[in-house]
């Protein structure tokens, strides 16, 4: 017989013996950040809604495709109040761009306060050494797993994150192996796959690591495994309190100064001696890329020396 009050039952017994295992609780402060992270998801969400709605307004009146990359900048827009639209459909099109406006006021906002909190937490500065990882998605990061050093290795990490693959097995039938779990918070693993796609197209390990698994699974596999990558790079970043290890430093502080600016610290144009400047250098730019192709092509050459493992023979058993 299985009730509700006999369950109730065996999990009090269960409760009192100290066999149920305790569960972590997020922060005050990690559960603020999850609930920024969640308002800029929701306001990026209605930015891309809007922006789309106003594309098929151009669509469905066959106008011309837009002359600029930027529909919704500052050309795009005179380009827009010169299409010849019925008047209802200007005038959803100004609605729409005056909602466009309201909510980039709002997402300005709301980077400004991340920007703040990631400034102060080393973490995420250990995160943005990682290609693609810039401020945003370091914080989103941060906000997702709290405490790095809750989990005792990085697999667990890409277990809650919902990035490992579901393994289907029975008795001693062979496992089968399947789509990834997806468990965790959807929202995180999303950043982790865009941090991916980001990283695969500057030289790198990274990227060595993605045209490998590409050249065997597909790209879409590929791309899924380098974010589990990138989550297992994440634990060992946090918990051993070190930097990426073929992190470009231009590249980084480049970062750093737009986090910086976001924050609201003042913009000294023209002066490059601030940190982050030297990103402007396309000498030391190259020479940077330089030598992350140097670590791509050592890593493309260690993998290629992989041996299987041999069984051990019969003697040297003990």
């Amino acid at each position: 017989m299985k009730t509700d009050k006999v369950d109730a039952r065996i999990l009090a017994q269960l409760l009192a013996a100290d066999f149920l295992p305790s569960v972590w609780l997020p922060d005050p402060r990690t559960r603020a950040l999850r609930r920024q992270v969640t308002r800029r998801a929701h306001i990026v969400r209605a930015r891309t809604r809007i922006k789309n709605q106003v594309h098929a307004i151009l669509a469905r009146n066959l106008c011309p495709t837009p002359p600029v990359s930027d529909l919704f900048g500052k050309n795009g827009r005179h380009w827009l109040a010169r299409q010849d639209l019925p008047e209802d459909e200007a005038a959803t099109v100004q609605a729409l761009l005056r909602q466009l406006d309201f909510h980039g006021t709002e997402l300005a906002i709301v980077d400004r306060e991340l920007a703040i909190e990631a400034l102060a937490d080393p973490v995420v500065a250990r995160l943005m050494t990682i290609p693609g990882i810039d401020a945003i998605a370091g914080i989103s990061i941060v906000a997702a797993v709290g405490d790095f050093t809750r989990f005792p290795d990085p697999d667990k990490l890409v277990c809650y994150v919902g990035l490992n693959p579901k393994v289907r097995q029975s008795g001693n039938s062979a496992p089968v192996h399947g789509r990834i779990a997806k468990a965790g918070r959807a929202h995180v693993r999303g950043v982790l796959v865009e941090a991916a796609w980001s990283a695969v197209r500057a030289p790198g390990p990274l990227r060595a690591f993605y045209r490998r698994v590409a050249a065997r699974r597909g790209y879409q596999k590929a791309i899924v495994a380098t974010a589990r990558k990138m989550t297992i790079l994440a634990w060992h970043l946090a918990v051993n309190d070190e930097d990426y290890a073929f992190a470009r430093p231009g590249l980084v502080a480049h970062k750093r100064r737009k986090l910086e600016l976001a924050a609201g610290a003042p913009s000294r144009r023209g002066n490059y001696r601030q940190p982050g400047a030297a990103y402007n250098d396309k000498t030391r730019r190259d020479a940077e890329a330089s030598e992350a192709a140097r670590a791509e092509r050592a890593y493309e050459l260690l993998v290629a020396h992989w041996q299987p493992r041999r069984a051990p023979t019969p003697s040297a058993i003990p």
